[in-house]
C-alpha cells in the first residue's frame, strides 16, 4: 500500500482536536501491535479507519478511549489528556456486541436507557429527556415495537440496531462505531446513513471502524489506513478516499479478541 505523507498533524492546524494522539505504541506480549502513531481527528469529522485484520483498528480505538494501556505515546480528548479527562458522556461507542447481552435478561428498551447513565446519577431514575432520547433512537431504528423483548432474543443485524439506537440516545459529541453495518441488511444500513448524514450535519464527530465504504463512502470525509501487523509507522495512508466508492475489504471476517466496550459514557478509566 501506498504511504501518504498527512499523518493528522496539519489537521491539528486547522479544526478544533476532538482526539489527538502522538507518537503512540501498543505492545502485547513484546510484539508492537501499534508503531509511531500520530493522528488528530478535529470537530465534525467523519473518519474511516480501515485496515487489514491484525493491524489493531479496534486496538487503537481502545488506547484511544483508555480501555488499552500503551507502552508510550499521548493521547489527548478534546483537549485534556486523557488521564486526566473525566466528561465520558460526551462520548459514545458502538462496539460490534454487547458483553454480557447473552447471559444478563435485558429488554432491549433497557439496553438502550442504560447508555445514559454516569457515575454522578447512576441511582437516579431516568427523567423524561432521557427515556424521549431513547424513543427517538429506538424509532430511528426501527426496534421501537420491540423495545419490550429481550435483547438476546433479537437477531443479530437487531442487536447491532439496538447498539446504535443506546449511542443515539446520549447525543454525544464524539460517536465511535465498530463495524456498524455488520450483519444488517441493505434497508437498515440505508436509514442508517441517513442518521449518520443527519448526526453528521449536526456537527457530530464520527469515528467508524470497518473493512469497507459501501453505503457510508459519500459521508467519509478522511480515510484513516493501517497496515498490516509489523508495518512502521503503522498509519499507512490518511487523507480523503482516493476514488468514490473506494474501499478496503478483506476476505477474512473481521474479529478481534480484544473485548469490546459496551460504551465508554460514565466510564472512569
Amino acid at each position: 500500500m501506498t504511504h501518504a505523507h498527512p499523518h493528522g498533524s496539519e489537521h491539528a492546524e486547522t479544526v478544533d482536536a476532538v482526539i489527538e494522539v502522538s507518537r503512540l505504541c501498543v505492545e502485547f506480549d513484546g510484539e508492537h501491535v501499534l508503531e509511531d502513531v500520530d493522528l488528530t481527528i478535529g470537530h465534525g469529522e467523519f473518519v474511516a479507519l480501515l485496515g487489514p485484520n491484525g493491524s489493531g483498528k479496534t486496538t487503537l480505538i481502545r488506547a484511544m478511549l483508555g480501555l488499552q494501556p500503551y507502552a508510550h505515546g499521548r493521547v489527548t480528548l478534546f483537549g485534556t489528556p486523557l488521564g486526566r479527562f473525566r466528561s465520558w458522556q460526551r462520548i459514545a461507542v458502538v462496539p460490534q456486541r454487547l458483553p454480557g447481552a447473552s447471559t444478563i435478561p435485558v429488554s432491549v428498551w433497557e439496553a438502550v436507557l442504560s447508555g445514559q447513565i454516569s457515575p454522578r446519577h447512576r441511582w437516579r431514575p431516568f427523567g423524561r429527556d432521557q427515556k424521549g432520547a431513547a424513543q427517538r433512537a429506538l424509532q430511528a431504528v426501527g426496534l421501537w415495537e420491540r423495545r419490550h423483548e429481550r435483547l438476546d432474543a433479537l437477531s443479530g443485524g437487531q442487536q447491532r440496531r439496538a447498539l446504535i439506537a443506546r449511542a443515539l440516545a446520549t447525543g454525544a459529541d464524539l460517536l465511535v462505531m465498530d463495524e456498524p453495518t455488520a450483519g444488517v441488511d441493505a434497508r437498515h444500513v440505508a436509514a442508517l446513513t441517513l442518521l449518520l448524514s443527519d448526526l453528521h450535519r449536526r456537527g457530530t464527530t464520527i469515528v467508524v471502524v470497518t473493512h469497507e465504504l459501501t453505503g457510508i463512502a459519500h459521508l467519509i470525509t478522511r480515510a484513516v489506513v493501517l497496515g498490516a501487523p509489523r508495518d512502521e509507522p503503522s498509519v499507512v495512508f490518511d487523507g480523503p478516499p482516493p476514488v468514490p466508492g473506494w474501499y478496503l475489504h478483506d476476505h477474512v471476517h473481521h474479529h478481534d479478541g480484544d473485548e469490546q466496550p459496551p460504551s465508554v459514557v460514565g466510564l472512569e478509566p
